[in-house]
């Protein structure tokens, strides 16, 4: 070959060299770029991503939190919902019970809960000094003639608390409801409102007849309790006689006020808290009805006239055998 040729040789060997060298050195820095990252861009990249995760982890705790209390929120207003809906059937069906006399085994078994609840939680309080304020606020316009005939009529056995002056108490009876003091509790604030209410009549001068649904040999027993327990003056104490103890209450009631009104009485106001004294004739010009625990009026009803038969049917067999 000659000295041209091993020259042209020679230049083209190094061409190639250099180009597959800088080809090399390309292809090492394409490389390199797409995988080269300083300590500090790692750094930066590598706190993004956890605050990123951290920031996800408080969102999805935060959405489960508020998920959790909606639902309870949700189950708590459900929950009042249906304690409240429970309260006012059983405190309507109360009443319709005493419209119609009912006997407390028609009350659903609902009602007894909601009676405790009625109680503890002060509504029969609040219905007692509601009643109180109606009756202060009417007699506050009215006064009693000069001649002495308006008077006022007050069911007597409101006066009596449970442990009946003529049975045993009432209180194991209770203590299946699962409370064991708290329809007592409520018996002694009804009894409280009804010497209160007592008082303030006889302060304004109203003459006050007494009407009970028991018989006439239990009048000593009913006046010594009566004095005993503060209720004095009054202007007659009305009790049944033999005739009339197989007379129905409601009737009972009518009968006797149409007498007193035959006899020149004016009844301008009755009390009572059972609606047998609150209805038919000669009612006068306003009525009280004066409120009693849920359920409770209508059992204690039942049960004290079982307990009061009983009582009567053994005095008059103690009477039968005492006369041999």
């Amino acid at each position: 070959m000659s000295a041209y040729g091993h020259q042209m040789e020679r230049q083209y060997s190094t061409q190639s060299l250099s180009s597959r060298a800088g080809s090399e050195m390309g292809s090492r820095y394409i490389v390199e770029s797409g995988f080269y990252m300083s300590s500090w861009a790692a750094t930066i990249f590598i706190a993004a991503l956890v605050t990123a995760a951290v920031l996800l982890i408080t969102l999805l705790v935060t959405l489960t939190v508020m998920l959790q209390s909606c639902q309870s929120k949700n189950s708590g207003n459900i929950e009042i919902w249906k304690s409240n809906d429970d309260y006012h059937f059983c405190k309507s069906f109360s009443l319709h019970a005493e419209l119609n006399r009912l006997d407390a085994d028609y009350h659903p078994a609902l009602c007894k809960a909601a009676a405790i609840r009625y109680i503890k939680e002060g509504e029969y309080t609040r219905d007692l000094n509601s009643t109180m304020w109606l009756v202060e606020n009417y007699f506050s316009g009215v006064r009693p003639l000069d001649d002495g005939l308006d008077m006022v009529l007050m069911d007597v056995d409101d006066f009596f608390p449970s442990k009946s002056q003529y049975s045993e108490p009432l209180q194991p009876r209770l203590n299946q409801y699962g409370c064991s003091d708290c329809f007592e509790e409520a018996l002694h604030l009804k009894l409280m409102f009804i010497l209160k209410l007592y008082m303030k009549l006889q302060a304004a001068g109203w003459p006050l007849i007494l009407i009970s649904r028991e018989p006439e040999r239990q009048r000593n027993v009913t006046i010594k309790y009566l004095v005993s327990s503060g209720y004095v003056n009054w202007s007659s104490l009305i009790m049944r006689v033999d005739d009339e103890m197989q007379m129905d209450t409601f009737e009972y009631f009518s009968r006797r006020r149409t007498e007193l009104q035959k006899e020149g009485f004016r009844v301008m106001t009755v009390f009572s808290s059972q609606m047998d004294a609150l209805t038919g004739p000669c009612l006068g010009k306003r009525v009280f009805k004066i409120p009693n625990p849920i359920y409770y009026n209508v059992e204690h009803r039942v049960e004290r006239t079982k307990l009061l038969k009983q009582n009567l049917a053994g005095e008059q067999d103690y009477h039968n055998r005492s006369s041999f």
